[in-house]
């Protein structure tokens, strides 16, 4: 178990653990009390997927690794607030329902969340898969699969992105699976392709890795880039008029493999999807060192020579570029402050640019307006720093005994050690938004959101959205619309709320509509889709 420490928490715990750790005890008894199940296994799809007892893995080995025995309970801060805990190798949970439930909170760096962050860096060649590939089946698993098909694969539609889309969520896995659903009602087959294990990078020549592959949105095995290529190569028909595809991610990919594949199929002419900025950098969400938006300045300059990705960049760069050589690509955005930025940083060849908003807004009617309450303020979505949540627990904790304001996170894991409401929300956040009435969602990446699904689900649930100015479409969409506010800094937004201004955007004074959200179908609302 020792060698399984979780990278998450900090040397001084690990080595305090590493040392000391004690066999577990028989603590089941204890834990099952207040342990959710559910949670774990819907934060653990790799726990899911072994047929291990939830609860047992936690106890056993998921505490060791960080993973969290609920939505309300950081096994990360609870060790850091409590180093005795940490230094005993007392499970933290266990001793969390035994001793009085404490509470505590994570200690903050006086240099703020950002030098945690860069403290926290791990490098590029630390993120990649260890070991041997997982093994790879035979062509006739696959070729079987296939024979089970709509139509023939006559409108076949192959995706290609990071994951399986059926198994993690996320904006990119929700717009593959909304593809996937619209292929679906049109009676087209598709056949999604993913890295077996995760990649941060696109893969060089070289680097073996099999194939994910979902049929029909059934997950059927891993296969070698090769096998795949061979088997589309034998059971599609030399017509490919009706076939298409889209790349919504290449990493984990090689570029010559994917342009095989579709090969194989009769495919050279279809859609590549900035989700991201991963063709740019390999540091995707172009934040240098994960704490500061860097434009995708020159590969030369200055800022890429400090920052932990610029010695990966070419590694991206080149190998967009040959995909671009290979195929001939229409560049779709799902907006334009994206495609924008894309186009005056990208030198590949493309066929044509597009944009297609992933969602759009249609007014249903008047939004509810509470009675006499604090302003209440949301952060919806998974607590993590590029997405803004530090900004977020910092105007909880300021703002912790000031009767003008509530706070509220919306997400799969929360933390109870936070003066603010949790409920837990994994699916439907537009009505878990719709139903909590939030006055205002703070959507305040450190990251350009290429669109923010979240940012149209807060105004569709009547909320205004409070953003800052490098925040990419949200700040966009905001301006565009008055749908809430834009605040030039932090500093700022933290006097908007000691002043009251912010209050300006309550339900109350704002009298908002609710909306329905109208989905994009992505690549099949193309022409010539």
């Amino acid at each position: 178990m020792r060698r399984r420490l979780v990278q998450v928490l900090p040397p001084r715990l690990r080595d305090a653990l590493s040392s000391r750790l004690k066999p577990l005890h028989p603590d089941q008894g204890i834990a099952a009390r207040a342990f959710d199940r559910a949670f774990y296994l819907k934060a653990n799809p790799d726990v899911a997927a072994s047929d291990q007892d939830p609860l047992e893995h936690f106890l056993r080995f998921g505490w060791l690794e960080g993973r969290d025995p609920t939505a309300e309970f950081s096994v990360r801060a609870y060790l850091e607030a409590y180093p005795d805990v940490a230094d005993s190798g007392v499970n933290p949970f266990v001793h969390y329902l035994t001793n009085g439930r404490p509470r505590i909170r994570a200690p903050q760096s006086p240099y703020g969340f950002r030098y945690e962050v860069i403290e926290r860096l791990t490098p590029m060649e630390n993120r990649l898969p260890n070991g041997p590939p997982p093994p790879a089946a035979a062509d006739d698993i696959l070729t079987s699969a296939l024979a089970v098909s709509h139509g023939g694969l006559a409108g076949l539609h192959i995706t290609f992105s990071h994951d399986d889309y059926t198994v993690h969520l996320g904006g990119l896995q929700t717009s593959v699976r909304r593809e996937a659903e619209r292929l679906a009602e049109r009676g087209r087959d598709h056949l999604h392709l993913h890295p077996a294990r995760p990649w941060q990078v696109v893969r060089a020549p070289g680097e073996a890795e099999p194939l994910g592959v979902v049929w029909n949105g059934r997950a059927v095995g891993l296969f070698d880039a090769a096998t795949v290529a061979r088997v589309l190569s034998r059971v599609c028909a030399a017509d490919a008029s009706g076939r298409s595809f889209a790349i919504h991610s290449l990493l984990g990919h090689e570029p010559d493999q994917t342009a095989d594949i579709l090969a194989a199929a009769g495919l050279s002419a279809g859609v590549f999807w900035l989700h991201d900025f991963a063709s740019l950098c390999a540091g995707f969400h172009l934040l240098r060192n994960d704490v500061e938006d860097c434009s995708a300045p020159p590969a030369d300059s200055a800022g890429c020579g400090i920052c932990i990705y610029g010695p990966w960049r070419a590694r991206h760069v080149d190998a967009h570029a040959r995909l671009f050589e290979r195929l001939r690509l229409t560049v779709a955005a799902p907006s334009h402050t994206t495609l924008d930025l894309w186009t005056a940083r990208a030198t590949f060849p493309v066929a044509g640019t597009v944009v297609v908003p992933h969602a759009g807004l249609t007014p249903k009617a008047p939004a509810p307006v509470a009675g006499s309450r604090p302003f209440r303020l949301a952060y919806a979505g998974l607590p993590t720093a590029h997405k803004g949540w530090p900004i977020f627990r910092a105007l909880a904790l300021k703002f912790e005994n000031d009767p003008r304001y509530e706070f509220l996170h919306l997400g799969a894991r929360g933390d109870a050690t936070l003066p603010m409401t949790f409920q837990a929300v994994t699916s439907g956040m537009a009505e878990a938004l719709t139903a909590a009435q939030p006055d205002a969602v703070l959507v305040w990446p450190l990251c350009r959101e290429t669109f923010s699904f979240v940012a149209y689900e807060a105004v569709a649930a009547g909320a205004a959205v409070i953003t800052g100015p490098d925040s990419g479409n949200v700040q966009a969409f905001v301006t565009e619309t008055g749908h809430g506010r834009v605040l030039p800094s932090e500093d700022a937004l933290v006097s908007a709320f000691t002043s009251g201004e912010i209050l300006e955007l309550s339900r109350a004074q704002r009298r908002p509509m609710l909306y329905d959200l109208r989905y994009s179908a992505l690549s099949l609302d193309l022409p010539d889709a």
